[in-house]
């Protein structure tokens, strides 16, 4: 069975940092995609970032470029997001995704908040 988890969220203030993790077990890591994803109250899920199976590509929404940096440690089945000068529109749900072809499993989400 597989389990994607995040962790990591919490509450910062503009211009704080906070570091993402999400797990997953139960499948290949090294062979997935990572995604993140955010949804913030009242709007769409929308794209945050990328990494490829084997950390060759990275790929950023516009509005995180420059702030946000993702990575991976396959030894550890885990993915990171370091978000760096955080602002109040980075508040959202954060969620993981792992993805290999059509196959793909959702965390449950960790809760962001960027507020004085």
């Amino acid at each position: 069975q597989v389990h994607v988890v995040e962790s990591g969220g919490g509450l910062v203030q503009p211009g704080g940092s906070l570091r993402l993790s999400c797990v997953a077990s139960g499948l290949t890591f090294s062979r997935y995609v990572m995604r993140w994803f955010r949804q913030a109250p009242g709007k769409e899920r929308e794209y945050v970032a990328d990494i490829s199976a084997n950390s060759d590509m990275e790929g950023y929404v516009d509005s995180v470029k420059g702030r946000f940096t993702i990575s991976r440690d396959n030894a550890k089945n885990t993915v990171y997001l370091q978000m760096n000068s955080l602002k109040p529109e980075d508040t959202a749900v954060y969620y993981c995704r792992a993805e290999m072809g059509v196959d793909h499993y959702w965390g449950q989400g960790t809760q962001v908040t960027v507020s004085t």
